[in-house]
């Protein structure tokens, strides 16, 4: 069920302290640490303490938490000191998610040239 905890799901696991994970901020709603194999010098996941399996079932069954989490975007970034930087959300395995919990990755210090790969 969207929203639960999920016993399967590693950043359910983060959330709940039972993970250990670098974090960078935390809310009431959201929790952003760093990603353990980071594709820029700054490599930053913001995801929404609730699980929910996409960034689509997310927007769909919690808009307000979604905008939680790209809000939270822009905290980590000005924290992290970013002039530029990319959020970028991977919905279904085409796309790369390989954790089914939404998640939205900061990107940032060095340059992030179009299209990416």
């Amino acid at each position: 069920m969207s929203g639960e905890p999920q016993d399967d799901c590693l950043f359910c696991k983060i959330v709940e302290g039972h993970v250990p994970a670098t974090i960078v901020r935390e809310t009431e709603t959201t929790l952003a640490f760093r990603d353990i194999n980071p594709q820029a010098p700054t490599h930053i996941l913001v995801i929404p303490k609730a699980h929910h399996v996409d960034a689509a079932t997310l927007a769909a069954e919690a808009p307000q938490l979604a905008a939680d989490v790209l809000r939270e975007t822009q905290a980590v970034a000005d924290e992290e000191k970013l002039e530029s930087y990319r959020v970028v959300f991977n919905t279904g395995s085409g796309a790369g998610q390989t954790v089914w919990h939404a998640h939205a990755h900061v990107l940032g210090g060095r340059g992030l040239h179009w299209p990416p790969g």
